[in-house]
């Protein structure tokens, strides 16, 4: 079984519903990384330039709103992303990112960013 822990790691939780939210962060936090939680686009286009991000979770749909500009930039900073969202289609920015539909349990979502990152690790990459 490989190793699902975030120590260390910052993810950013794009995410509009609040219940959800609240239960990615949780899981995101016990499995070691430090979050930070945006519930609008203006949020998150805040937040998507933090130092040290390492990966996000978006929901495509926020409100009246939707998250390509998010996807864009995380692509053009190489930071990976997983796209949580019931949506069943995504714009062209978006595609750059893993898909995990909604609904999905956390477990699901924190697999997934921990196979991202072990795939830009330079560790994995020289073995």
């Amino acid at each position: 079984m490989q190793s699902t822990s975030l120590a260390g790691r910052s993810i950013l939780i794009v995410e509009d519903e609040p219940l959800i939210a609240l239960d990615i962060v949780y899981a995101f936090e016990k499995a070691g990384a430090v979050t930070f939680s945006a519930r609008t686009l203006a949020e998150a286009i805040d937040m998507v330039e933090h130092d040290g991000l390492s990966a996000a979770v978006l929901d495509f749909g926020l409100g009246d709103a939707h998250s390509e500009v998010i996807c864009k930039r995380l692509a053009e900073r190489d930071i990976p992303f997983v796209l949580h969202s019931g949506h069943t289609h995504a714009s062209d920015a978006c595609r750059g990112g893993a898909v995990v539909p909604k609904p999905a349990p956390a477990d699901r979502l924190i697999t997934t960013i921990a196979g991202l990152l072990r795939r830009e690790s330079p560790e994995v990459a020289c073995q």
